[in-house]
Formats: C-alpha cells, structure tokens, sequence
C-alpha cells in the first residue's frame, strides 16, 4: 500500500459527553471541523481522546466519525488501537483501516510488564494485520514502562518506513537522539509532549511533526510552521507561553480536563465533561491562570495579513 508520509501537526481530538454521559457525535463532529479548519494536518485519537474510558463501541465509532471528518478534507486520520490484548489490538487497527483510516497508532498494553521479545510481538501484529502505518508510542511519560531502544530499532528494521515513534519517556530530548543514533537516522518520530518541547525536538532533525492536544492546534500549527521556516523569534515567542500551560498538565487527566476547558472556553464543546472517576480536577484559580496562559499565546501568534 503506498500511502503519504505523515507529517506536520496531527492533533489529539477530545471526546465530549452529552447531559447523559453518552458521546456528544453530533458536538465531536463540530470539534473535528474546528480543528481542521486550524489548518493542521489532520486528526488523530489517543490517550486524551480518553480511549481507555471508552467502550469498545463507543471507541470504534468515535474512530469512523474522526476518519470520515479527515477524508472529507483529504487530511491524515491517526486511529488509536492500543488495547491491553494483542487480538483486541488487530481488531482495533483492522475496523479503523476499514474506516479509512491513514495510519494507526498504539500505545503498548500497561497492565503486564513486558519484554522486548513480547513487544515487538505485539507491535509485529499489528502490523502484519494491516497496510497501514503505524505510530509506536511510548506513553510511559504518563503510564507503562519506556520502551527499549533496542525493540523501537528491531520493529523500524522489520517493518521499515512503515513505522513512526513517538517518544513520551523523560528525558524526551535525550531519548530522541539515541533513537536517532540507534537507528542511524532511519527513524521517524512525532513529539508528544503536547507542543511543549517541539522546537528541542525539531532541532534533533528527526522529527516530522507534533501530536499535541486539540485545544490551542492553532498556535501549534504556527510554532511547527515557524521551525520549518526558521523563524526562531516566532517559534521561541509561541513556545514560552505554550510551554508553560502544558507545565500545569501533569497527568492524563490533567491534560483532558484543561485541554476541554480550554475548548469550552472557546466555544467549540458545549462541555467540560469527562467519564470519570478522575484523578485531576480542574480548581478555579487553575481555570483562571490556563486562561491568562492562552490569552498570551493568542498574543505571540503571528498577524494575519
């Protein structure tokens, strides 16, 4: 299958909830226009998308409704298909290539400790289930455990071009150059700390773009652009203030609950609502430095001519 190489800024969408805490479709497919019309390269699924509270319906048919909003645009769709069981994985990653998916990305299963031996039979799995490409994320910034070095080069020599990173485990920086060094620069990685570290990592030279939340894709858009075109006064004025509102979000559930306020905030959900229980909640003093923290990013973007 000869598909595009992903690149560029591919979003994280969150999920909204209705009154009855069934998913908002019809207030998801707003979301997704919005985020498209950022100018971004598409949509993806993943932690934030709060996949995990999903039910297995529910996570397919937010998948269908993020490929079909993608495609329309002729943008990337990134589907999550991570899960806690290699057969429930090639389920996943098979309904979203059905769906029309362009590539898929999956974090490792977090309730076992694994081996290298049985993650690259995880990932191996998936990949030979499907044409697509695939992200292997390393989400243990948040969960899980890092992955080795050694398994992420043993699954790009298996599956070549393929396969996509993107390392979550500290120090970012560090471990993206020793993947690079690993992989004698064959590697090809997105960043995922939510735009905070993407002008660090760009200029690592192996990174081809930035999964970062959905609620402020439109100054992400410009930073990932100014580090394209070199223009490091933009791209430093964008990331001071970006880095400092991903510096609150410090769990999972951190980045949900400021990444959907941020979205209320600006008219695109209805709804703050996550599916609970919750290890982070949003406090009003919190509420309020997120908001002067996204006023001064609004003020670092660049004019409209």
């Amino acid at each position: 299958m000869t598909t595009t190489p992903l690149r560029g800024v591919l979003p994280v969408i969150q999920t909204p909830f209705a009154q009855d805490g069934s998913v908002d479709l019809p207030g998801l497919q707003r979301e997704l226009v919005w985020v498209l019309d950022q100018g971004v390269s598409g949509l993806t699924t993943g932690m934030v998308s709060e996949t995990l509270r999903l039910s297995d319906l529910e996570r397919r048919e937010v998948a269908r409704a993020v490929c079909a909003a993608a495609v329309d645009r002729g943008r990337d769709a990134v589907i999550s298909c991570g899960a806690e069981s290699t057969r429930e994985a090639v389920s996943l990653a098979q309904d979203a290539q059905d769906a029309g998916a362009t590539a898929l990305m999956a974090i490792p299963p977090i309730t076992a400790v694994l081996d290298d031996e049985e993650l690259f039979r995880y990932y191996s799995a998936i990949l030979d289930a499907v044409d697509l490409p695939l992200v292997v994320q390393d989400a243990s910034g948040y969960i899980g455990n890092p992955l080795s070095i050694a398994v992420q080069l043993r699954i790009l020599d298996r599956f070549g071009d393929r396969v996509y990173f993107k390392p979550e485990a500290a120090p970012i920086g560090q471990r993206l150059s020793a993947l690079r060094e690993a992989t004698g620069g064959r590697a090809r990685a997105f960043e995922g700390s939510g735009g905070a570290a993407v002008v660090d990592s760009f200029r690592r030279g192996i990174v081809v773009g930035t999964m970062p939340g959905a609620e402020v894709s439109w100054a992400v858009q410009a930073l990932w652009s100014a580090c394209e075109h070199g223009d490091w006064d933009l791209a430093y004025a964008l990331s001071g203030p970006l880095t400092l509102l991903v510096a609150i979000q410090t769990s999972v559930d951190a980045y949900v609950a400021v990444e959907k306020h941020v979205l209320v905030t600006q008219g695109v959900l209805a709804s703050a609502d996550v599916r609970e229980p919750v290890g982070y909640r949003l406090d009003p003093e919190t509420a309020a430095e997120v908001d002067r923290l996204v006023d001064r990013l609004r003020a670092a973007m660049p004019a409209v001519p």
